[in-house]
């Protein structure tokens, strides 16, 4: 039987981490702490794998059933979404380590300034350059 949002909320931790099962793999781990995490149980290429999907109440319902769509259909054309999905955060990783904010702060940390003149110029990027294009990639 799919799960809803009152049984969801009404679900209380036990002395061992218990699941409750939605549909096609779906289903929220309740840990013994109190935590209630949406997982997704999938196998690619003979193996049995787990994609990890959120936690409950910050991913919802509906968007926990949208992301777990998202990874039937990476199945669907040969991907693992496990996989895709660490390769994503990478990128996400590499182009915040690359962005005009992480130069400019690496920047004015090798820059030999004196601390009044590194202060102006760090409250300089803080408020006017980097809610701008902080997030720029650089190259």
């Amino acid at each position: 039987m799919p799960l809803n949002d009152p049984k969801l909320r009404s679900a209380k931790p036990r002395d061992k981490a218990y699941k409750l099962t939605d549909e096609k793999g779906l289903y929220v781990l309740i840990k013994p702490t109190g935590g209630k995490l949406w997982r997704f149980d999938y196998r690619h290429e003979g193996k049995r794998q787990t994609l990890a999907i959120g936690s409950f109440p910050d991913v919802g319902l509906a968007k926990a059933r949208e992301r777990l769509a998202a990874a039937r259909a990476q199945l669907a054309d040969g991907i693992n979404p496990g996989v895709a999905k660490q390769e994503a955060k990478a990128a996400r990783r590499l182009a915040s380590a690359n962005s005009f904010e992480a130069v400019a702060r690496e920047w004015l940390a090798k820059e030999q300034l004196a601390d009044i003149t590194r202060k102006k110029a760090l409250w300089l990027f803080e408020s006017f350059t980097f809610p701008w294009i902080g997030k720029t990639p650089v190259n």
